[in-house]
């Protein structure tokens, strides 16, 4: 991992999408470009990999990009976090709201380490409100939600409210215009 890494240059800013107003933080040029995915791979498990975690949960679906590397070179399992009706079996699911309506994500419930550590895992935290449906499916599962970590984090949305009480990491934030 290169300490003078620069992650901003590699994160497309799109001005105007997905409507007028909105500055769109797009994560697929990192992993266009190999430097900047095993840095932010890389800089996952040097703050993880001392940790007290037995799981990762990954949300649907550019967190499973992120996530599956992590479970992987940490050696432990990955439980995917998916839009309800993706899984089949049996599941626990949790509605939540979006600013333009409300969405609902679950997770098969065989697959939820009971009594187990789980780090929630995503590309970009903005309101928080995905990542909240899915500690609290952890925590009905009988889980404890080990902390939330995102590669972006846009703090100007206030995900710290819908967090609260969980531990956020990224690798960069950004304030707003």
């Amino acid at each position: 991992m290169s300490a003078g890494f620069n992650l901003d240059d590699a994160i497309r800013k799109v001005p105007d999408f997905p409507k007028p107003g909105i500055l769109f933080y797009d994560i697929t040029s990192v992993l266009a470009n190999p430097d900047a995915f095993r840095y932010c791979i890389d800089s996952m498990v040097k703050l993880y990999k001392s940790a007290d975690i037995d799981a990762v949960a990954a949300i649907e679906s550019r967190g499973f990009l992120f996530a599956a590397p992590l479970a992987d070179r940490l050696g432990i399992p990955l439980v995917l976090v998916r839009k309800k009706g993706k899984l089949p079996g049996k599941t626990i699911s949790r509605s939540y709201s979006l600013e333009y309506g409300t969405a609902e994500i679950e997770i098969h419930e065989a697959d939820i380490p009971k009594g187990g550590r789980v780090l929630l895992v995503d590309d970009l935290i903005a309101t928080g409100g995905t990542l909240r449906a899915a500690a609290d499916i952890l925590v009905q599962g009988g889980a404890i939600p080990a902390g939330v970590f995102s590669v972006i984090g846009l703090p100007f949305l206030h995900y710290e409210e819908s967090l609260r009480g969980l531990e956020v990491r990224t690798l960069i934030e950004y304030f707003g215009e």
